[in-house]
């Protein structure tokens, strides 16, 4: 584990590692139903919801089934232990770190341009 040290003048001195960086997590398989109170409140029995973003129809703004919940590390961490697989209104969570961007594949499929 990495620990960094902030110094900043007149405020003190600062230790961060990384047990108290943010970390994203995916949330899929939400019900329709689903709202950002009752995600914040499944999640919030691990830790302390830092930011929570839920996927919106544009015309009906109901729940499209996927998400995203941020939270300090060790709190995500046991939220998925103890979320990924659980029954939730009927429904079977999919709780995942968020895989960033840059670290993903390029496109895949399609025709082969030479």
């Amino acid at each position: 584990m990495g620990f960094f040290v902030y110094t900043l003048p007149l405020q003190g001195t600062w230790v961060f590692n990384e047990e108290t960086q943010l970390k994203k997590m995916f949330v899929s398989n939400l019900p329709i139903d689903a709202s950002e109170d009752s995600i914040r409140k499944l999640f919030s029995e691990f830790g302390t919801v830092r930011s929570i973003q839920i996927a919106t129809d544009i015309f009906t703004r109901k729940c499209r089934g996927f998400g995203f919940v941020e939270m300090e590390g060790h709190e995500a961490r046991a939220a998925v232990t103890g979320l990924d697989g659980k029954s939730y209104n009927g429904k079977s969570l999919r709780v995942r770190f968020e895989d960033p961007r840059a670290k993903r594949g390029g496109r895949s499929g399609g025709r082969k341009r030479h």
